[in-house]
């Protein structure tokens, strides 16, 4: 009894320091049309009473986008999802989130950081599937954003790049007929970034399909270095784009690397990789 009242304790308290930054957001609202507003606020990833496997109502079974804008005359039409990592028990918000948007709004890109549902309470499948359905919804409310369809990129860390593989290898096309417009359009990110966190292999994974990919990890994190570095490999024999960096020192969770001796670089690498791939105007 002591055991599972302290699992259920633990799971309580890390969720709700999870979700605690994120949910400051909550009390800002959503602009209303004509209205300019770069202030961060949250998107629910479905209409509440209707979110799939839900096992309550409350904050930890409600997840949503947090959007992070560039000024407006920055902006270039570029977005990107991002998965904190965090064990799948709590959100790396910080290093893993927030910075990160930051550092991508400096580029012109709206972000969008997504609080995703946690474990042991839900599975990897309702975290895959969220990770689907936040790349629709920002691609089916592109106009909206003033986006690109096309460039809606995926971005993630530890537990949430595990999972951002699974999400490319099993997105889709969308549904035309579908009731919900959400779900009309693909879930495909056009970009994908694996940091520090491999994934696995899914039945009938085809990289050959894969977007372009950039993987990075530091090298004494051994299981994600060699992960990386295997997948890297496979991708590029299976002639898909990819592009990886493995520093020589450092560990895992380094985040955006901000003000890091061994990581600071990391995200520069990044933004020349997409300026490469055409999901960057030269310029910015």
């Amino acid at each position: 009894m002591a055991v599972s009242l302290t699992s259920s304790l633990r799971f309580v308290l890390i969720g709700a320091l999870a979700v605690s930054v994120n949910l400051i957001a909550a009390d800002n609202k959503a602009p209303k049309a004509g209205e300019k507003s770069t202030a961060n606020y949250n998107i629910p990833l479905w209409e509440e009473g209707k979110v799939p496997l839900a096992q309550g109502t409350g904050p930890l079974d409600s997840p949503f986008l947090t959007v992070f804008q560039p000024p407006e005359g920055k902006r270039n039409g570029a977005s990107v999802v991002i998965a904190p990592g965090g064990s799948n028990i709590m959100l790396m918000y910080g290093v893993e989130g927030m910075d990160v948007a930051e550092r991508y709004n400096t580029w012109g890109v709206t972000a969008f950081v997504l609080t995703y549902r946690l474990s042991p309470r839900y599975a990897e499948n309702v975290r895959i599937m969220e990770g689907k359905r936040a790349v629709q919804l920002v691609r089916a409310r592109a106009a909206e954003f003033k986006l690109d369809p096309n460039k809606v990129g995926y971005i993630g860390f530890s537990a949430g790049s595990n999972t951002a593989r699974t999400v490319v290898a099993t997105s889709g096309p969308g549904d035309p007929s579908a009731v919900d417009p959400i779900d009309r359009v693909s879930s495909r990110p056009d970009y994908l970034v694996l940091v520090y966190g491999p994934g696995r292999a899914t039945p009938n994974e085809s990289l050959k399909s894969f977007p372009p990919t950039f993987l990075v990890s530091a090298a004494a994190d051994t299981g994600p270095a060699l992960g990386n570095a295997q997948l890297f490999a496979d991708l590029i024999r299976a002639g898909a784009t990819a592009e990886i960096h493995v520093y020589q020192k450092g560990r895992h969770g380094f985040g955006s690397g901000f003000g890091s001796p061994e990581f600071s670089d990391w995200m520069g690498r990044l933004e020349l990789f997409l300026k490469l791939g055409g999901f960057l105007p030269e310029g910015n």
